[in-house]
């Protein structure tokens, strides 16, 4: 099996554990075929606020000095997790032009800066209609994200508000938006992500999978979000066995931004 494990973050994520080095290793024992490392940058601060500039040396040197040691072992892919591009279109347009880039994921962890810009991690979520409140901020801007091609290769976890909030919490009254999110996805070439968020969240992907091949999405990778050596991989043969069952007959792997479908 071709596993491939396209959503992880190393030391040089705020919230990241481990160099590189560490994170391929686990994906030589996993038995992956590729990893692609993700660190986070957001636009927008935890708090809100735009974030300082980023500074793309670190990630360069940590990916050069891995490849060598890794090169018959496991594919390497150099790739980042870009958040809140639709507040600042034309920096993450510069930002991304960087020549070395294999792969974005397009992402939003934050509310938009009309509502705070406070990352939906840090909200409270005691009460149905803020977390309804949240969903609807969230959808809006994943509206716009997508407007935006050129600003991402993948959009990342487009459940990612649930992992956070009580499970009675659907999606229902989202759907139009959400039918609107990925016609377009397909429409600009793009693709989407199944996150496995470590193990676990599989089965809540199913009926974004099933709307997303009914729009006639084909490019889909997976990424377990791990942030730690011993999560890498985890939850993608669930993964795999769900795009299968979802209709899905490859994965897509990344070089350069170029995309090509490993078979399941």
């Amino acid at each position: 099996m071709y596993y491939i494990d396209y959503h992880t973050h190393t030391l040089l994520s705020p919230d990241g554990n481990a160099p590189l080095s560490a994170m391929a290793e686990a994906a030589v024992a996993a038995g992956l075929s590729q990893l692609c490392v993700t660190d986070h940058y957001d636009r927008i601060m935890e708090h809100g606020g735009i974030a300082p500039d980023y500074d793309w040396g670190p990630a360069l040197e940590q990916f050069r000095a891995a490849l060598p040691a890794f090169r018959d072992k496991l594919v390497l892919r150099f790739g980042i997790e870009y958040g809140s591009a639709p507040f600042d279109p034309d920096y993450a347009r510069r930002m991304l032009s960087q020549p070395e880039l294999d792969f974005v994921i397009g992402s939003l962890h934050n509310m938009s800066p009309e509502q705070g810009g406070e990352d939906f991690y840090f909200l409270s979520y005691d009460r149905p209609e803020t977390c309804y409140a949240a969903l609807d901020d969230y959808f809006a801007s994943m509206l716009r994200l997508v407007e935006l091609p050129e600003t991402y290769d993948i959009l990342g976890h487009i459940i990612y508000p649930l992992r956070y909030m009580p499970p009675e919490i659907r999606l229902d009254r989202y759907q139009d938006a959400i039918d609107t999110v990925l016609r377009r996805v397909v429409e600009t070439g793009r693709g989407i992500e199944l996150n496995t968020y470590c193990g676990k969240t599989i089965e809540p992907w199913r009926p974004i999978l099933e709307r997303y091949r009914d729009c006639g999405g084909e490019l889909i990778t997976v990424g377990s979000d791990a942030h730690y050596p011993e999560r890498v991989g985890l939850g993608l043969p669930e993964a795999y066995a769900l795009l299968r069952d979802t209709g899905f007959r490859y994965v897509t792997v990344y070089d350069k931004h170029i995309p090509t479908q490993m078979a399941l």
